[in-house]
């Protein structure tokens, strides 16, 4: 089965890897047209295709033209004016259709009263797919109703207008379909019994979507996770973001992973580092918040401070130039313990992950786990296989093992929570410089922060890291830093279909 938002996200890649939209419409239309032709014959049967504005109606709109072709007399009933159509494929589906008037009947539906009373003996339900959100309205509402009086066979395109594709719930009218047909796959709501009264018989038909597409990270996976900010929205109702991390050596990764987690979205982030290290960090930005722990490293006399920012908290990044001192693991090891307590969503990475290693304790909560080759090798006793598909199999395996999502960075990125697994493909070999793990580990703790699901959230930011470093890429070649790729995470999730644009000169560059 696969859910609304999925489907949305899956689109959207199949356009991504060279599949478009426009093409699926026309799969998708054509596949309706030649099931009907299978049941009834042009001479006998006329056609009436009830079409919305959106995605669904530039179906209804590719099966009229078919029927068209094939002899069918079809009615167009078109929910509203056409110029007010915004969907771009649905919109050149509609301009096809005005060479056939001849052929094809077209009506513009923009008030009840305008309701023509239409005879057929077929009638397409093309109205409304998965992007119902609530009640029908007009002259949604009355065309529904419309279809349901008619003494016709009911074909509805994808989900019939009026349930909702994932609850199976029916918010007032909706349409009784004696024949669904579904694209790629089930949704849930047209599996449950309370549906299949409007469901009737249900078909899936493919639309040209590979299977291995499934699999693959990309631009669906960064939309799926974008939030409008309310005018009403206040400091905080986007995440705080505690990061743990930094040490007398090392604190530009820290920096690192708050000043990503920022350009991501987060309202809040805090960095726990030593004294010194904590004024090295606040000389770098004024954005970034520091509190200043006693010693030059992370140890259990810095926990009373920390428990109250785990409180404070939604997220937690924790390892990043934490170093290995004896006293940092044995703080580590006590932090996971109260974090746990708290059930707060966790990313462990660098020398976070190190430490984790060593007692792999059990976690009651969201858990996210970013190796590169050699952590994972301190994971499970063994690097992982150079063959991809064998790879992916024990990622899969470590994470259902250990309870977490694994993020193994490398060339092609293998996430995996144990049941689901994604390929990232984004990214190049100038980004081996340090600090773009850092970066990744900021992104996808912004997303956790934000209540995120935390496989979700690791796939997105994999491919916003990568998709960030080809920008910068295209530009600069191999010669960036960490904070080149920072800047560009704000136009990846603006925009991210603009990676198409330097994935092919990226991949021909390496």
């Amino acid at each position: 089965m696969i859910t609304s938002r999925e489907m949305r996200a899956l689109e959207l890649n199949s356009e991504y890897y060279g599949v478009s939209r426009l093409q699926l419409m026309e799969n998708a239309g054509q596949s309706v047209a030649i099931e009907i032709a299978s049941r009834f014959k042009p001479d006998k049967a006329r056609v009436a295709v009830f079409c919305g504005s959106g995605g669904n109606g530039g179906d209804g709109f590719v099966v009229a033209r078919h029927l068209a072709y094939l002899g069918f007399e079809v009615d167009v009933i078109f929910a509203g004016k056409s110029a007010d159509i915004l969907n771009g494929e649905t919109e050149r589906n509609w301009v096809a259709l005005q060479a056939l008037e001849g052929s094809v009947a077209l009506r513009e539906i923009y008030d009840s009263s305008l309701i023509p009373n239409v005879k057929a003996e077929v009638v397409v339900d093309a109205l409304l797919g998965i992007g119902l959100t609530g009640a029908l309205r007009p002259p949604i509402l009355q065309l529904v109703a419309k279809i349901n009086e008619m003494k016709a066979f009911c074909l509805s395109v994808d989900v019939p207008t009026g349930l909702d594709s994932d609850s199976g719930n029916v918010f007032g009218e909706a349409v009784r379909a004696d024949l669904t047909v579904t694209f790629h796959d089930v949704k849930p709501g047209l599996a449950r019994a309370k549906a299949k009264e409007y469901v009737g018989e249900l078909l899936v038909r493919g639309m040209g979507v590979p299977r291995e597409f499934e699999l693959f990270a990309g631009p669906g996976d960064v939309s799926m996770l974008t939030k409008t900010r309310a005018t009403e929205a206040h400091k905080g109702d986007f995440g705080k973001l505690l990061v743990i991390g930094g040490s007398e050596v090392f604190s530009g990764a820290p920096a690192l992973v708050a000043l990503a987690a920022l350009r991501t979205g987060v309202d809040l982030t805090y960095i726990l580092t030593p004294q010194k290290t904590a004024h090295a960090i606040s000389s770098m930005s004024p954005n970034l918040i520091t509190v200043k722990l006693e010693g030059g490293h992370l140890s259990p006399s810095n926990i009373t401070t920390i428990k109250r920012y785990v409180e404070m908290s939604t997220a937690v990044v924790m390892g990043p130039g934490l170093g290995l001192h004896n006293h940092t693991k044995e703080a580590v090891v006590k932090i996971l313990e109260m974090i746990d307590e708290y059930k707060t969503p966790l990313l462990l990475d660098a020398d976070g992950l190190k430490a984790f290693a060593e007692s792999k304790r059990e976690m009651g909560l969201p858990l996210v786990l970013t190796p590169h080759g050699g952590e994972y090798q301190s994971l499970t006793g063994r690097h992982p296989s150079k063959d991809l598909k064998k790879r992916v199999e024990e990622v899969r395996k470590t994470a259902q093992k250990l309870g977490a999502v694994i993020l193994l960075k490398g060339p092609v990125d293998v996430i995996s929570d144990g049941k689901r697994v994604k390929l990232n493909f984004s990214g190049n070999p100038g980004m081996t410089v340090g600090g773009t793990g850092d970066v990744l580990s900021g992104i996808t703790g912004a997303f956790l922060a934000q209540h995120v699901d935390s496989f979700e959230a690791a796939v997105a930011g994999a491919f916003i890291n990568g998709a960030a470093g080809d920008l910068v890429w295209s530009e600069k070649g191999d010669h960036m830093v960490p904070t080149d790729v920072i800047d560009w995470i704000s136009p990846v999730m603006k925009n991210p279909m603009s990676h198409m644009k330097v994935r092919k000169i990226v991949s021909a560059g390496h």
